[in-house]
């Protein structure tokens, strides 16, 4: 018998194995071998059999300790993509881009951003629970294969997908050995007192048989064995054989067997606990407590009881205890929570559980709007992301029902933060052009005025002013004709971010200005109106008013600092920064923009990310590095790619790079400064990261002058030549993800 070892995750972002992993020693070969053979292979079987535990035990083997050539192989990383919790074929693309790292800005589709990422990649990508989106996942995979050479798919589910050049690994229970180790792994886990013994061996054995040694039903099996001998576990379910016998005509038979085995865990569960079970089907992947009790709670089902029944589900192992950023959480095997869904359907209590799920997400999120406001910003992000499958789940129900259709509006708008912070450009656009279609009565305005502003911003971080102006246009005239100051404001505001990145810099000062007027006269003060303020002295600096851009900067990072917020700090750190670089004090431009860029990495803020770098490489060849200069350079191009126009077409933008591109090829020349950049091409975006944060490490050329002060208006665009760049105080109109 095969017993794996834990293993750490050290690249990719497969899930740890939060338990032993028992026998499948020769499923786990021969698995590796047709990955050697294949560029698709399929593992399929009975819902329960272990087919994920298989997949994931072979991604950690060849993740930790593949052969040389299986690490060439999958030298760009091996990445877990779980689908059990995707029902709608538009969030395919998304769960797969979420999986692999992939943050994205533009209007492209994102299956052209998935296959132009993954194109030159040389990786091993695990797709698990795919079957109920078996036909969209089938065409996705086969797409990624023909324009991916370097992609290998590693897939689990229920059924193949049915791909040219798939190999199908069925995958069946273990044998009897293997089945009874890991009924004793588990019943000891719950039981250290539990073991196999010559007078128990032979009922656990039977046991085991009866169960056709499907991992989950031993699994649901074992938490029974701490209140119950093996002779009376098998007695008790040789009863429940009878009782529940049958399933879907021609279904296999260990299909009907595990659901026998999940049926038997839920005879011998309480009432209350068979009702939390049916109830807690409706969040989608994880949840906490407090969600549980709000959601499932009632007459019938007190508050207070919901701890103590959430205990009694996992020590049957019906749920599952995670401790995440977001803290400990609690989520169901889909094979049990589809279960409990028939169940609750049963009962008639779907639709009302469904809107108390709604409700609760929906006020999750306004407190997390709050909350961005603060020093708990970062554990917002971590919650948001935690929870993002069910505030998905939320908007769905808003969408499905007429009359709710602004509670839709109101929630995407709420979750502006998210979009725009935590680099879900395009997902926040999904949903906001989903739900802003629909236009709800006069006595929800409000909402729908929010979900506009919050449009046009994405919009514009997108690089699509056409539909950003579109709706800010028709977010200030709802606002002057319903009376909204508030919404009046954002509108201005972000008109005004627009003409900034339009290098409109006159109507950019007079449009920011108002709005900051504005903001303050209706008592606002937030990130959006932080943001506000940096955007304005972004359009001094660039009319050549300096002195009036560092206060607005100071003020601004003084209060991020009073109130613990980071993500608007970064980009007045970056005003900052340029000052102090323009100043001739490099040191405190690097120690300013390195702070920067660990701020935007850890938010997956990409444009703020890559502005900060290309500004950290001018400084890095003013302190006479031009190699490492180019390196950053380089590493900065193809993440341009996924914000969407480069620089946003603005020659103030502009002009770091240009200047930084040509004092390094002065210094190094043209052919090795080309060198360097491909080098940094090549690097993830954590390798860069971690490669800023270091600084240059090789000995530096002659100590290089300041950069010379640069003209504040030109007529050219970017690109036009030398006399035609720009400062940058600050190269960014708004603040993105």
């Amino acid at each position: 018998m095969r017993q794996r070892p834990l293993r750490n995750r050290t690249w990719g972002n497969l899930p740890s194995e939060l338990s032993e992993f028992v026998g499948r020693g020769d499923e786990l070969d021969g698995l590796e071998r047709l990955l050697g053979t294949s560029r698709l292979v399929t593992v399929t079987g009975v819902g329960g059999v272990g087919k994920s535990r298989l997949v994931l035990a072979a991604a950690h083997e060849l993740e930790a300790s593949g052969t040389p050539a299986e690490q060439e192989r999958y030298c760009d990383g091996v990445w877990w993509a779980e689908l059990s919790c995707v029902r709608d074929p538009a969030y395919l693309e998304f769960t797969v881009a979420e999986a692999l790292g992939l943050t994205d800005h533009t209007t492209r589709p994102l299956r052209t951003v998935l296959t132009e990422h993954l194109a030159e990649r040389r990786l091993l990508l695990v797709l698990d629970g795919f079957e109920q989106l078996v036909d969209e996942c089938a065409v996705l995979v086969r797409e990624l294969l023909r324009r991916s050479p370097g992609l290998r798919v590693l897939a689990a589910g229920r059924r193949p997908l049915e791909v040219d050049g798939e190999l199908v690994f069925p995958l069946a229970p273990p044998v009897a050995e293997e089945a009874l180790a890991l009924l004793a792994s588990r019943a000891s886990a719950l039981d250290p007192a539990f073991e196999v013994t010559d007078a128990n061996r032979a009922a656990l054995i039977g046991l085991c048989e009866r169960l056709d040694g499907i991992p989950l039903a031993l699994e649901l099996a074992a938490g029974r064995l701490r209140a119950l001998a093996p002779e009376q576990v098998s007695a008790r379910l040789a009863d429940r054989f009878a009782l529940l016998t049958g399933g879907a005509r021609g279904a296999l038979p260990r299909h009907r067997t595990l659901r026998t085995a999940i049926g038997w865990s839920h005879e011998l569960c309480t009432p209350p606990e068979r009702l939390l079970w049916a109830r807690l089907s409706v969040f989608a992947g994880q949840f906490d407590l407090d969600a549980a009790e709000y959601v499932c709670a009632g007459r019938d089902l007190p508050v207070e009881s919901v701890l103590d029944l959430v205990g009694e589900l996992l020590t049957q192992s019906l749920l599952v205890k995670e401790e995440t950023p977001a803290g400990v959480r609690y989520r169901m095997l889909e094979t049990v929570r589809l279960y409990g869904a028939g169940w609750l359907e049963s009962l008639g209590d779907a639709g009302r559980l469904r809107r108390r799920h709604r409700d609760w997400y929906m006020g999750l999120a306004t407190w997390c709007e709050l909350d961005w406001f603060s020093p708990r910003q970062r554990e917002v992000a971590a919650l948001v992301e935690a929870e993002l499958p069910n505030l998905r789940l939320a908007l769905e129900c808003c969408l499905d029902e007429p009359e709710e259709l602004h509670l839709g509006q109101y929630l995407t708008g709420t979750l502006w933060f998210y979009w725009a912070g935590c680099g879900r450009l395009t997902e926040g656009r999904h949903w906001l052009d989903r739900t802003l279609e629909h236009v709800p009565g006069p006595e929800y305005e409000n909402s729908r005025l929010k979900a506009l502003w919050v449009l046009g911003y994405v919009a514009a971080l997108q690089g699509d002013p056409v539909a950003s102006m579109s709706a800010l246009y028709e977010c200030r005239d709802g606002a002057a004709r319903t009376g909204n100051p508030v919404a009046a404001a954002y509108a201005v505001h972000r008109l005004g971010c627009l003409a900034l990145v339009s290098d409109d810099m006159t109507r950019a000062r007079e449009l920011l200005g108002t709005a900051l007027e504005r903001y303050r006269e209706a008592g606002e003060l937030n990130s959006n109106v932080l943001m506000c303020q940096v955007e304005l002295a972004m359009s001094l600096a660039f009319l050549g008013e300096p002195a009036g851009a560092l206060s607005l900067c100071e003020e601004v990072r003084e209060i991020c600092e009073e109130r613990g917020e980071l993500w608007t700090k970064a980009y007045a750190l970056y005003v900052l920064a340029y000052a102090a670089l323009d100043a001739g004090d490099t040191g405190r431009a690097r120690s300013l923009l390195t702070e920067c860029v660990e701020i935007n990495h850890a938010f997956r803020d990409l444009v703020g990310l890559v502005l900060a770098i290309e500004l950290l490489a001018l400084v890095t060849v003013t302190e006479g590095h031009p190699t490492e200069a180019a390196v950053l350079q380089g590493a900065a191009e193809p993440m341009w790619d996924g914000v969407g126009l480069r620089l946003f077409g603005s020659g103030y933008f502009n002009a770091p790079r240009l200047m930084c591109l040509e004092r390094a090829g002065e210094l190094i020349g043209t052919e090795h400064y080309a060198a360097g950049a491909r080098h940094g091409r090549a690097l993830s975006s954590e390798a860069l990261v971690e490669r800023a944060l270091r600084g240059p490490q090789p000995a530096p050329a002659a100590a290089l002058p300041r950069p010379r002060t640069m003209p504040t208006r030109t007529a050219g665009r970017a690109g036009a030549g030398a006399d035609n760049r720009k400062p940058a105080g600050s190269p960014k109109g708004e603040p993105a993800g």
